[in-house]
Order: structure tokens, then C-alpha cells, then sequence
């Protein structure tokens, strides 16, 4: 992105020039230092800072263009003129999405033993240990412990652990053994930058998001 993107910063350098530069040091600095913060915090992995950050230097103020006799983004410019802190918002609005439809998902297709962690619902869905083989890109909402008496301890996972293929007959064990239901919990591992991506084209094409919802609920 930077490699590629580098080619339109110098054209906007050389064009703009010093006004176009203190916009970039200022966004560069600001979403660098907020963004490794949030990093260190674990709010999000390297991959997505990296992103946010490459984003600051290629878009440094708010892209207003005009299309089709339409003037972009479609909502005006936000208050706040750095264009990454929107998409991050809008990214975040767009993850909001996700433990929503969980939800939906869960409540049509409902257990009884989704009563014992409703709040899983939000997070994960049941499936069977039997179809674990068929599955990719999930975590385990659960962790499974044996302590020193051979009990096995369910421990909810924050994140969402990484399923490991070697855990496979690991669980299929406990199940023999009667220590687990056939059906446990999991989640999809959904990469935030598939967020970052969809809230980017969302602040582009209307702008913030955020800010339209809440002055809106405001003036109503």
C-alpha cells in the first residue's frame, strides 16, 4: 500500500506542497501514536495498525470529490477532518454488525443449552464436535483445562482460541468420555481489516457515519 501509494503522496507534495505536508505530519503522528496504543492494549493485531497507519500517510485530510453531479462523501465532511479516525469509526460500527446477526442466527436456530451463556450468543454459535473437521477459520469460545484430578475446567476465551487441528482428537476425547456435550461453542475468525476495508469505501463514499447517527438521534 505505502510502495504504491507513495507515487500519489509525492504528486500531492509537489502540487500542494507545504500545507499538504503539515496535514501529513499531523496525521501521521496523531494515528500512529493512537493506533500503537490501542496495539499495545490488544484492541487490535499488527497487521490492522499497520493499515490504519499506511491509510494516515495516503489520506492525510478528507477526499472530497465530485461524481455523476454528485459531490463526495454524500453526508459532507465531518467535523474532524482525519479521514483514518473516520474509517476506524466506521469500521467499528460495521463489527457492531456481526455479534447482531450472531444473535439473529442463534435465536433461529435455538438450544436449550445456549440458556446456560446466553451472552455467547453474541459472540459464537454451537456446533457439533463431530463436523469440527469440515470447519475453517474458527476459534474456540472456551477453553478446556483437566486439573490435577482429571476434572475438566470450561473456561471462557476472550478472544477466542485459535482452533488447532491437533486439538481435534484432544476434544473428540472428552466427548468419548462424557466430560463435554456434543455440541460446544465457536466463533468465526473474522480479520478486523475485512472491517477496516468495508468502513474505508463507507467514509469515502458517505462519510461519517458516527457523527450523521448521533446528530441525527439529536435532532430528533
Amino acid at each position: 500500500m505505502l510502495a504504491l501509494g507513495s507515487i500519489f503522496v509525492c504528486y500531492e507534495i509537489n502540487t500542494e506542497g507545504m500545507p499538504f505536508i503539515k496535514s501529513l505530519l499531523l496525521s501521521g503522528v496523531l494515528v500512529f501514536t493512537v493506533v500503537y496504543i490501542l496495539f499495545q492494549l490488544g484492541a487490535f493485531g499488527g497487521g490492522d495498525a499497520k493499515g490504519l497507519i499506511v491509510l494516515s500517510i495516503l489520506f492525510p485530510s478528507y477526499p472530497v470529490y465530485h461524481l455523476y453531479g454528485e459531490t463526495y462523501p454524500l453526508l459532507g465532511l465531518p467535523p474532524v477532518g482525519l479521514f483514518t479516525f473516520t474509517a476506524l469509526g466506521n469500521a467499528l460500527l460495521v463489527t457492531i454488525i456481526v455479534p447482531l446477526a450472531m444473535f439473529c442466527y442463534n435465536l433461529l436456530h435455538f438450544s436449550p443449552e445456549m440458556i446456560e451463556n446466553p451472552f455467547y450468543m453474541f459472540l459464537g454459535y454451537r456446533t457439533e464436535v463431530s463436523s469440527l473437521k469440515h470447519k475453517k477459520h474458527f476459534g474456540l469460545l472456551e477453553k478446556f483445562e483437566l486439573d490435577e484430578r482429571g476434572r475438566l475446567k470450561i473456561k471462557f476465551s476472550r478472544i477466542g482460541n485459535c482452533f488447532d487441528e491437533d486439538q481435534r482428537p484432544e476434544i473428540e476425547e472428552y466427548l468419548k468420555k462424557g466430560l463435554i456435550k456434543k455440541d460446544i461453542w465457536v466463533t468465526p475468525c473474522l480479520p478486523f481489516m475485512l472491517s477496516i476495508t468495508a468502513g474505508f469505501f463507507i467514509t469515502v463514499i458517505l462519510g461519517d457515519l458516527t457523527f450523521y447517527i448521533v446528530t441525527q438521534l439529536i435532532a430528533n
